[in-house]
């Protein structure tokens, strides 16, 4: 295994713990600039980077490293290096950090797309087969049904894939078509910047020219009132023209907190759909077609074991079977059931919960629910505030095992009948009421992110 390759399964590991936006902003453009004896030589792009890797993930990439050379290296540093070696990868995008072609598969096209993401290679199953219909049917007939149309799901569920997946097979039948991607991160950032150059006018004609405008994260809008504003007007005017619109976000358009609820109608307007966690035929079919695609073999029972025990999101799954491949890349062994135990063993729910707490569970509830820690765990009775209060107890006995007397302590010295009902609720809720069955896969989710 050369440093491109021992760096590229470090990505993949080290993706599984920390949050996309971290990955994204401090992994792009970094590489392995030189490997002697015991120790690796991480290269930065720049100072700023290097002092951020140095101080917050250097245990992190360590562990990584040792995992996967076996404890063959056991020191690493960071030094800045302008521009890198062109064998070197990159994560640009940080759903498959390690890929084979890498110089190929992760190019961007003019209209801002990755040409890897097409309906041919999205593995359908129970999870995503109403999203994936419903985002081939946009392309059939544009601008006619479903606009817009509206994905959320999870982390890691395949929301950009067939987001892009439009753009892709659009521009197959029709190369002219006027088609834009964009995350909301990126209108927010080019609205602000116009505004400061006085460039308003340039923003609003490369935004509101387009045939099919393809928006991921829709719910980093949250909040930003301007960017909301700025976002009503081009919808409106896009969608006025018959334009197609598609769209992405972690959760439905009445869950997005601190949105004006007029955009929450259109968002509604046409198609909403969800995609949920893979189920186990699924990810066993995702699995096979990853390793056919990088020409890696792997024994049935092998790639039952990985859908058996990595089962949040095809990004995790993804990113386990790079590890498994590049951990026996590097030993020059050939995968078995044994050696696919060993090397998972660190990436273990049971390993995970040990970091988890209480108060993180109720952290993460509050934040996504967009409600107070005081309001969530103290005496109010109004149904926003039980029913997260709910959840908190729910996750709390299922991921953690908690006592039931110990949940009610924690929320705010309740009887443990409260938190036995609150349980016994939830878990009966799930069976019938998608939102809330997805709000809980979602807050899971964020549980166990770096």
């Amino acid at each position: 295994m050369n440093n491109d390759q021992l760096w590229q399964a470090v990505l993949g590991e080290l993706e599984l713990n920390i949050s996309k936006a971290n990955f994204t902003t401090w992994f792009k453009n970094t590489f392995i600039g030189s490997q002697e004896g015991e120790q690796v030589v991480v290269a930065t792009p720049n100072a700023f980077t290097k002092t951020w890797l140095e101080k917050k993930y250097s245990d992190q990439i360590l562990k990584a490293l040792k995992n996967i050379t076996n404890e063959a290296i056991r020191k690493v540093s960071f030094i800045v290096q302008a521009g890198k070696p062109v064998s070197a990868r990159q994560p640009i995008d940080a759903v498959t950090p390690r890929v084979e072609k890498s110089s190929e598969s992760v190019e961007l096209n003019k209209f801002g797309l990755n040409k890897k993401y097409t309906f041919e290679n999205f593995i359908i199953g129970k999870g995503n087969e109403l999203a994936s219909a419903a985002a081939r049917a946009v392309t059939q007939r544009l601008g006619e049904v479903y606009n817009p149309l509206f994905i959320y799901g999870g982390v890691g569920l395949g929301k950009t894939h067939l987001v892009q997946a439009v753009g892709n097979e659009l521009l197959k039948t029709n190369p002219k078509l006027r088609i834009l991607y964009i995350t909301s991160e990126k209108f927010t950032n080019d609205y602000v910047q116009s505004i400061k150059t006085g460039q308003t006018e340039n923003f609003k004609r490369a935004y509101r020219n387009v045939d099919v405008l393809l928006v991921d994260d829709i719910h980093f809008m949250s909040g930003k009132e301007q960017t909301q504003e700025e976002f009503f007007h081009t919808f409106n005017a896009l969608h006025q023209n018959n334009k197609q619109i598609v769209l992405s976000s972690d959760r439905p358009p009445k869950a997005i907190p601190d949105i004006e609820q007029r955009l929450v109608s259109r968002f509604e307007w046409g198609m909403t759909a969800d995609i949920g966690a893979p189920d186990f035929e699924t990810r066993i079919a995702i699995l096979e077609a990853k390793c056919q695609e990088k020409g890696y073999n792997l024994d049935a029972e092998v790639i039952e074991y990985l859908a058996e025990n990595v089962q949040n999101n095809v990004r995790e799954l993804e990113g386990a079977l790079n590890r498994i491949i590049g951990y026996h890349d590097l030993n020059k062994s050939t995968p078995n059931l044994e050696s696919t135990k060993q090397v998972l063993q660190a990436l273990t729910s049971s390993s995970a919960r040990t970091n988890l707490t209480p108060k993180k569970i109720i952290q993460i509830v509050s934040s996504y629910f967009d409600i107070s820690i005081d309001n969530l765990i103290g005496s109010c009775r109004r149904k926003e505030m039980v029913v997260p209060r709910q959840i908190v107890m729910y996750l709390m006995r299922e991921e953690i095992n908690s006592s039931y007397p110990s949940i009610g302590q924690e929320l705010g010295g309740r009887d443990h009948t409260t938190a036995i009902h609150a349980c016994n609720k939830i878990g009966l809720v799930m069976e019938k009421d998608e939102k809330i069955k997805n709000d809980i896969g979602i807050i899971k989710q964020r549980l166990y992110q770096g």
